[in-house]
């Protein structure tokens, strides 16, 4: 696969000088319109043997290009924060917004590489990880991003010849460390694993390109001259669909579905209990939540508290009452609303990608990624094609979540029509309620029917067994207030039992 790259390929001063004029003016032209146009980010990743120029190519495309719209990124090996949650929290995270361009270093490819050569993963789980990285690519492209990944490539011969160069000279001495003469020892066992990630990884949406490394003019130039020439036919494809669509493109809210059976018609709505009942029973299991909850952030278990439902379904009075029992340093809740503008400017799941808790906090999210098949699907904020895609996309963000050891509990707030206007009825009224009430309220009562059965589609395609669903019964808000917490405390309690 790398013989390619082992040919000679030099390009002289003069040349170089020629090429380098041309190409980094074009490279501003095409930055400035994918800033301008603002429909994509771009994302070019280096890999490849060490000493073959991925650094110092980096820093060329920096100078070439307006540096004031490029982040560049290397990775080390995950801190003690990022250790703490999901694999890819600190490669989304690290997403440039649409319009800009990342250039990452030791990536996501890094590890799993790494991994492999030195026997700390098997064939199967470098196959699993590479899985993963396919589908954190799709879900990026998908959206519209443009994904570069480039193998730097050096023989062994060569690679030892650069180390030695580098060696000899004082100023640059330091840029060969023990861990490349350690993995110089593993030259073959490194090529043959690189050959695995590109054969498995190289897709249309996120293509490899193979890249000689012993000559650095010729190298920054073969590099640059693909950005270009793969950023050009991207903007060209955006702009026509633009133009086609007639951007900015109209909301198109969703043809509202046949009135149908869902999941919520089996609920029990008449299930409650005395209001003396449930205070005595709220302190005991705000008490005994609480425990959990100091033994949970000692431990380092963290939780995710997902929580859906209609308006006026009592998900902040359930959110209270749950949190009044932990520790308010090591449990945060976050409200989500329609999405500001450096938001809409990254893929729908990163700004709760940010919000992942670290290890031993408690993390409540009121409203969620299922706005992208909820009100998005309703108010046509999202197309057809992006709302079914996101049941996928949101089962492999939960998957990654569970994965890493996180608590994920989802609670779906089911009240009927009836309830829900009495509550509006009641927080019109209400001196201290009304203004829980808006016009947004009133029209989405207008789509109860639909809103219903996207509900039951949300259960229907997330439902899994890594990350079901919790249906409660909320016409009694006592009820619906000790399910939730009752259930909070049995998976807690169980996963520090099996610990």
């Amino acid at each position: 696969m790398f013989d390619t790259a082992e040919l000679g390929h030099k390009v002289g001063k003069a040349e170089f000088k020629e090429r380098r004029e041309e190409l980094r003016a074009r490279l501003l032209i095409l930055q400035y319109r994918t800033r301008e146009l603002g429909r994509f980010p771009v994302l070019v990743d280096f890999a490849g043997v060490d000493g073959a120029g991925k650094g110092s190519t980096v820093n060329m495309l920096n100078t070439w290009m307006d540096p004031r719209f490029v982040r560049s990124i290397g990775y080390r090996a995950p801190t003690e924060e990022e250790r703490a949650r999901p694999r890819f929290w600190r490669y989304w995270r690290d997403l440039p917004p649409k319009g800009r361009v990342g250039l990452y270093l030791s990536g996501r490819y890094s590890l799993p590489l790494l991994n492999r050569v030195y026997g700390k993963i098997d064939e199967s789980e470098f196959d699993r990880r590479l899985a993963e990285i396919i589908r954190f690519e799709n879900a990026l492209t998908d959206d519209g991003a443009l994904i570069l990944k480039f193998w730097m490539h050096l023989s062994k011969d060569q690679q030892e010849a650069r180390f030695d160069e580098l060696s000899k000279n004082p100023l640059r001495s330091y840029q060969v460390t023990e861990e490349d003469r350690r993995n110089h020892e593993h030259y073959d066992d490194f090529v043959r694993a690189a050959e695995q990630i590109i054969t498995r990884t190289n897709r249309g949406n996120a293509p490899w390109n193979i890249v000689e490394g012993v000559n650095a003019r010729y190298r920054h130039l073969r590099v640059g001259e693909i950005i270009a020439a793969e950023l050009s036919r991207h903007l060209d494809a955006h702009e026509r669909q633009a133009e086609l669509t007639f951007e900015p493109r109209e909301p198109q809210a969703a043809v509202a579905p046949l009135p149908q059976p869902t999941v919520f018609d089996a609920l029990d709505l008449s299930r409650g209990l005395p209001k003396a009942d449930y205070k005595k029973k709220l302190k005991k299991d705000q008490a005994r939540l609480g425990e959990l909850g100091r033994k949970a952030f000692e431990s380092g278990q963290s939780t995710v508290l997902v929580f859906e439902g209609a308006d006026a379904s009592g998900k902040g009075g359930a959110i209270r009452r749950t949190i009044w029992g932990l520790d308010a340093r090591t449990s945060r809740v976050h409200q989500f609303a329609a999405p500001n503008d450096e938001e809409r400017a990254h893929h729908y799941l990163w700004r709760f990608w940010r919000k992942l808790p670290r290890a031993g906090y408690v993390t409540v999210f009121d409203r969620s990624w299922y706005g992208r098949v909820l009100v998005e699907r309703a108010e046509g904020f999202a197309t057809e094609e992006e709302w079914r895609r996101a049941y996928n996309e949101i089962n492999d963000f939960e998957n990654q979540i569970v994965d890493r050891g996180v608590l994920l509990l989802k609670f779906w707030l089911h009240i009927d029509k009836d309830e829900q206007l009495a509550r509006f009825q009641e927080r019109e009224n209400s001196p201290y309620k009304h203004w829980k009430l808006t016009e947004e309220d009133w029209r989405n009562r207008e789509q109860w029917d639909a809103y219903q059965q996207y509900g039951h589609d949300l259960v229907q395609f997330t439902s899994t067994e890594k990350a079901p669903w919790i249906l409660v019964e909320g016409n009694n808000k006592y009820h619906a207030r000790l399910k939730v917490i009752d259930t909070v405390i049995e998976h807690l309690g169980q996963r520090l039992k099996d610990a």
